[in-house]
């Protein structure tokens, strides 16, 4: 009897569908008890609830022990969607005192997957936040009304000082840009935003910890599980320490009232930031609670921009502050010493380029040039750097670009606040491209008083004023001093040595002590203090020039070293430098001089905003 192939064929043709169905039902029972949760967290929510345990947030204290940031309890509604089975929503609105249309667009909010991503109705949800303690009093003697709801514990921020804004940033919801870049956030959570909230979040946010509850079929609380034996206890924010000394900080703010620029204040032997001030700011108290999105959005469009940190954003010509960088770069390339002298007649004069300058004693050398501040000697020098005999204008200016960059201009200096700029110093790469490599000197000249391309921040500038102080090195800036059981990052306990010769620090400090006791800086004299300092006066295409400082004092074993830059203020020395001694005064001493009040007064009551050319709307 012959075969029947086709039988035969068929046969394997049944076997193999029935395979495929077998797989298939594997598949999706793998899928169904594995991969997909729905049904596991449909079983655990109906007899268990997991209860997020938020741990204390750190708290903040200044460099002196005074407590600045701490915690206050805030209530949040929580809801699970599939548990809620009937809700009378008159009297949780009378409880709330909120409308129904108010509870409506709560519910559309919760439920809205554009708003709320990964909603489900088997796991909490966040419905109302930040309850008074008196409406969380009122609605947990009703909880029991509303199958489905609880009240979730947290933390807010409360403050003690209505001063550093911009050091201590504050904290929001979660966005989903946090979600995908770290686990430990689940939506609804917080999370540091701008300043040390923002940058030390990993130390300040602490472990959560979670509490089991069982349910009963009517899905009320019936108690913990096992007696707790499951649940995981949270573990506290570290607590931080801020080198910023907080009355020195509010002095600051007041004094820059009516003003748009900023403060900084640096101590030179540990870099740690004494007070970063930037005008105008605004009270920390704006970004808590349930208004904290409007007054956000407010400060967002206010036209003095309150929340840009001008001590560590804004790019200023750095103006004649900029001179004791190029001292130092011209005494280092043996350009000049201090016996060289270069003419000033009225100004820098050569080939048909003018640059002003006031008057004084010609020719001059390089420490009287910085008591008077003179731009022609700075221009004569910086033309004799880049035009030097046997060498390239390109390679010259390499090579200053270099010595600045070490000194932390040009780059972020790596504070421990986000957001930095990195300001500007031009390459010899910049220039090719503007002058077709056609370039010499007197090309570039005003770049030698801080003028031209040169940008910098108030925070580089004052680092310089640190790095004089010091004789030559620098810690880089930061505004924390300790974390509670954890060592400082490296980077903050590192010391930078630029590529320049100690003695040439203490020609530009005698120099800048010169500018103080008979020159530019006269105002910035303290009793019984020896203070150096450097003004500057930076020229502004937009309106009046900007007024600025550096310096730093006491002349030996300096213990404060201070930039302050006060935008369409005009001369350095007409808000620059009472400013700056003022708030070193404060600082070494603990109160201003009675000869001295005056200024203070005239400073405190004085403002520029005027000249600023915003227009508020």
């Amino acid at each position: 009897m012959s075969k029947d192939y086709n039988l035969e064929k068929r046969k394997y043709v049944i076997a193999g569908f029935i395979c495929v169905i077998v797989a298939l039902y594997i598949v999706r029972l793998f899928n169904l008890q594995v991969s997909d949760d729905k049904y596991k967290l449909n079983a655990e929510s109906n007899a268990f609830l997991r209860r997020t345990i938020y741990p204390a947030r750190g708290l903040i204290y200044d460099r002196n022990g005074e407590l600045v940031v701490f915690n206050q309890p805030a209530y949040d509604v929580m809801m699970i969607p599939k548990d809620v089975t009937s809700f009378d929503t008159t009297t949780f609105c009378t409880t709330l005192g909120i409308t129904r249309e108010q509870l409506r667009e709560k519910f559309a909010e919760m439920r809205d997957p554009r708003r709320n991503p990964g909603y489900s109705s088997y796991t909490p949800q966040k419905l109302l936040v930040h309850l008074s303690p008196e409406d969380y009093g009122r609605l947990q003697e009703k909880l029991y009304l509303f199958p489905g709801l609880f009240i979730q514990k947290r933390t807010i921020r409360q403050y003690n000082h209505l001063a550093g804004a911009n050091v201590l940033g504050n904290i929001r919801e979660v966005s989903a840009t946090d979600l995908e870049k770290d686990s430990y956030y689940r939506r609804g959570d917080y999370t540091g935003d701008l300043g040390i909230e923002k940058s030390y979040e990993s130390y300040l946010r602490g472990v959560k910890g979670e509490e089991i509850l069982m349910k009963d079929a009517l899905g009320r609380i019936k108690g913990k599980y096992e007696d707790g034996k499951h649940d995981v206890a949270p573990r506290s924010g570290h607590n931080l320490n801020l080198s910023i000394d907080i009355e020195l900080q509010e002095y600051g703010e007041r004094l820059m009232t009516g003003k748009i620029g900023a403060i900084v204040a640096i101590e030179p032997e540990t870099g740690e930031i004494l007070a970063l001030v930037t005008s105008p700011s605004y009270d920390p108290n704006l970004l808590l609670g349930k208004d904290r999105g409007k007054n956000y959005a407010a400060l967002v469009n206010n036209p003095y921009k309150p929340l840009f940190d001008r001590a560590l954003q804004a790019s200023y010509p750095p103006g004649s502050t900029f001179k004791p960088t190029q001292a130092l770069i011209l005494l280092q390339e043996n350009i000049v010493t201090t016996g060289t002298a270069f003419p000033c007649a009225h100004g820098y004069n050569n080939r048909g380029l003018h640059v002003g300058c006031h008057s004084h004693a010609s020719p001059i050398a390089v420490k009287p040039a910085l008591q008077t501040s003179c731009n022609a000697y700075f221009c004569w020098g910086l033309k004799n750097m880049i035009d030097k005999a046997g060498t390239k204008p390109q390679d010259q200016l390499t090579k200053w670009k270099d010595y600045l960059v070490e000194m932390g201009y040009g780059y972020k200096l790596g504070v421990d606040l986000p957001s930095e700029s990195r300001g500007f110093i031009p390459n010899a790469d910049y220039y090719n491209k503007a002058y077709r490599n056609s370039w010499s000197g007197n090309t570039i000249i005003s770049i030698s008083i801080g003028q031209g391309e040169v940008l910098a921040t108030p925070i580089q500038i004052a680092n310089l004023a640190a790095t004089i102080a010091n004789r030559g090195y620098f810690y880089t800036p930061h505004v924390v001093r300790q974390i509670q059981d954890t060592v400082l990052p490296k980077q903050y306990t590192t010391r930078h040595t630029p590529h320049i010769d100690k003695g040439y620090y203490d020609i530009v400090a005698e120099g800048m002590r010169m500018a103080v006791t008979g020159g530019t800086c006269r105002g910035a004299a303290l009793p019984g203090i020896e203070v150096c300092g450097k003004t500057g006066t930076a020229q502004n295409p937009h309106g009046r020039d900007h007024s600025a400082f550096i310096g730093f004092a006491p002349y030996h074993n300096p213990k404060i070293a201070i930039c302050v830059y006060v935008e369409n203020a005009g001369f350095g020395a007409a808000y620059g430098v009472p400013i700056g001694s003022l708030m070193m005064e404060k600082y070494l001493t603990g109160s201003i001089s009675p000869g001295r009040q005056h200024i203070e007064q005239q400073m405190l009551n004085s403002n520029t905003i005027l000249y600023s050319g915003v227009k508020k709307h």
